[in-house]
């Protein structure tokens, strides 16, 4: 019996499940086993150390810190200093830093924002890294600085290599981040293959920036669709031992239904064959003459009715167990893993969901009406109360998984993120008003909402559909364009936004193509090195540190200043959970040393220019591996 929420459910550690399962490319039929492990904790990768842009940062504050200390003195600053911002420019024409503290300050010193500005910039000490301080927009303060203050941002990068750009922003933080949980009702399509990657991308963005990172998998094996796709296996088993059989118009309609009622068919021989007349008899219509939702019912009813209990379940998990099992092989394949799957079934078949009854009734958040249990979403924001049982006993989703996000903060965890389909954003607010009823604040749970992904090949949309069948799976868009292309793609966008595929452009080597251009940056950083051996030069690091004031040129100025605010856009990327921002800045810092690469010789015979050029190549290599490496997407040393 369970007694806490807290002993929440999922496939048991180191339990075995063994059963015979499809391939996709041959009519061989293994034996699989499924391995489902729970892990508790996960070792946290985040990294504390100074780099350029913090350092620069922690400089014009104490810069604008004197300025206050100035100003208060001279009984010019009466008020407390409000925590203030200090953010790089998006446009160099503004400066590198920006500051918003007179916009702060304006109302409690009564004066306009850019005057406020005026008597701040006024009072600044003078700097040696800053070259130029202008007032802009409507109080802004925009800071220049020197060229030589971007060059220790070299060595800051070499030093520390690929933990450069890591945090401990996140401090530990236990997050729970939910992703893809596909009803293993068929293989994962392109669709799920945008969570995945979303998913997997921003769980690995927080464990970067020092969040105690926890990835589950939500398992729906419990309920409606999983009964449906129980008799679409079992009346293609029937169709294969030779009886007629009249397919439903609402059962999974896919091939791979036929490959799993074959592997029934080796494992247990004509076990569950039935007369197909027995089947089918006095059934209700189906469609188009009847209802199909009614139909399908009745013949899930007539299913178990005719095999019994025992032999349905046989049925029921042959098929959950061999489409879970390609689900997590493919998702693995793609760079996902989890360290839970957690069952649907086993919550539903505890007491979890009853006790949590009880506790609503005991608070008066839960009455009676109609024979149907209701929920005081009201009184919590929501626009209506919400059904948790119906007059007839069955459960809602809606209570089942409610029960499940409660668990989540029971086990410890400081924030959930939820990662679904656009078409849940009416499910949000009934979700939070069901925390706060519990007593959990509802901005402890995030969701991230992901748009659809329309696939083009040869410029025509392909279809999707899991019960027709007729769908392009993630393993077949792998296959085609390769894992480094999909991850990359499906994160380009933010996740709101649609994304339309196109597996031509994903296909070609080109500099259209977004990720074969940073990737070829890499690429072509590796090449100079072979061309140094080739040359008979040596690389010195120790004497390109040394002359990094040589770096003068705009394009190694540029250089400079977008390898600085890799740290910003990893913890912005990461806090945010918009995994474009890297994507984006990817894409800069290639386009910066493409230009670089066109513009300039880096094997030239003075020793100290050659090599703080390679010593800066060196750190732009450096960071094009971090961010790829943050993406799960290669780095190939030539192309």
């Amino acid at each position: 019996m369970v007694k806490n929420l807290q002993d929440f459910f999922a496939y048991p550690p180191d339990t075995m499940y063994t059963y015979r399962v499809h391939t996709r490319s041959t009519t061989f039929v293994p034996t699989i086993t499924l391995l489902f492990k729970f892990r508790n904790k996960r070792d946290n990768g985040g990294l504390t150390f100074k780099d350029t842009n913090k350092k620069m940062k922690q400089h014009i504050e104490q810069l604008i810190q004197s300025a206050l200390t100035k100003l208060r003195s001279e009984d010019k600053l009466s008020a407390s200093v409000p925590a203030f911002q200090i953010d790089a420019a998006k446009d160099k024409q503004h400066g590198d830093f920006a500051s918003n503290i007179a916009l702060l300050l304006a109302k409690s010193m009564q004066a306009k924002p850019r005057d406020v500005a005026a008597m701040i910039v006024a009072a600044l000490p003078a700097s040696p890294n800053v070259t130029k301080v202008e007032i802009a927009g409507p109080g802004f303060i925009n800071f220049f600085l020197a060229e030589s203050a971007f060059h220790q941002i070299v060595p800051d990068i070499l030093t520390a290599g690929e933990k450069f750009g890591r945090s401990n922003l996140g401090q530990g933080k236990r997050v729970l981040v939910e992703f893809v949980s596909s009803n293993p009702t068929g293989p994962l399509h392109v669709g799920h293959g945008r969570h995945a990657a979303f998913g997997g991308i921003v769980a690995d963005l927080l464990a970067a920036v020092g969040y105690d990172v926890y990835r589950e998998y939500y398992v729906n094996d419990a309920g409606r669709q999983m009964d449906i796709l129980a008799v679409s296996v079992w009346l293609r088993y029937l169709e294969l031992a030779g009886e007629k059989i009249v397919f439903p118009t609402n059962g999974y309609q896919g091939t791979y239904v036929i490959d799993i009622a074959r592997s029934l068919q080796t494992e247990f021989a004509k076990e569950f064959v039935v007369a197909g007349a027995k089947v089918f008899a006095d059934l209700p219509a189906d469609a188009p003459a009847g209802d199909k939702e009614i139909y399908i019912d009745a013949l899930i009813a007539r299913a178990r009715e005719l095999l019994g209990a025992a032999n349905y379940a046989k049925i029921f998990d042959a098929a959950l167990a061999s489409i879970l099992a390609d689900i997590r092989e493919d998702l693995a394949a793609f760079g996902v893993n989890y360290q839970n799957w957690f069952s649907e079934r086993a919550l539903v078949k505890s007491d979890v969901v009853d006790r949590m009854f009880e506790r609503l009734k005991d608070q008066d958040l839960a009455y009676v009406r109609e024979g149907a249990l209701w929920f005081r979403s009201t009184n919590f924001e929501d626009e209506k109360d919400r059904v948790l049982e119906r007059a007839n006993g069955q459960r809602t989703y809606f209570a089942n998984d409610l029960a499940y996000h409660i668990t989540k903060f029971e086990r410890g965890f400081d924030f959930a993120i939820d990662i679904f389909g656009s078409d849940h954003h009416g499910y949000v607010p009934r979700m939070k008003a069901g925390l706060n009823g519990f007593g959990i604040a509802a901005d402890r749970l995030t969701y991230l909402l992901v748009q659809f992904v329309t696939l083009y090949r040869g410029g025509e949309q392909a279809q999707m559909s899991t019960r027709s069948g007729s769908f392009v799976t993630l393993r077949e868009l792998r296959d085609e364009v390769g894992n480094d292309a999909a991850r990359f793609f499906y994160v380009m966008r933010r996740s709101e936004q649609h994304v339309d595929f196109d597996l031509d452009l994903a296909k070609s080597a080109s500099n259209e193509n977004p990720v074969y251009y940073i990737q070829y940056a890499h690429a072509r950083i590796c090449s100079v090195w072979r061309q140094l051996a080739d040359k008979k030069f040596e690389f010195d690091q120790a004497l390109g540190l040394q002359n990094l004031a040589l770096l003068t040129a705009p394009q190694e100025l540029q250089l400079l200043a977008t390898l600085a605010r890799y740290p910003d856009i990893v913890a912005s990327a990461a806090t945010q959970h918009e995994p474009h921002l890297l994507t984006n800045y990817l894409r800069d810092l290639a386009t910066g040393f493409h230009t670089y690469y066109n513009s300039h010789q880096f094997l030239v015979d003075d020793a100290p220019l050659r090599n703080a050029r390679l010593t800066l190549i060196g750190a732009v290599r450096q960071i094009v591996a971090n961010g790829l490496g943050l993406l799960s997407v290669s780095t190939p040393e030539a192309m």
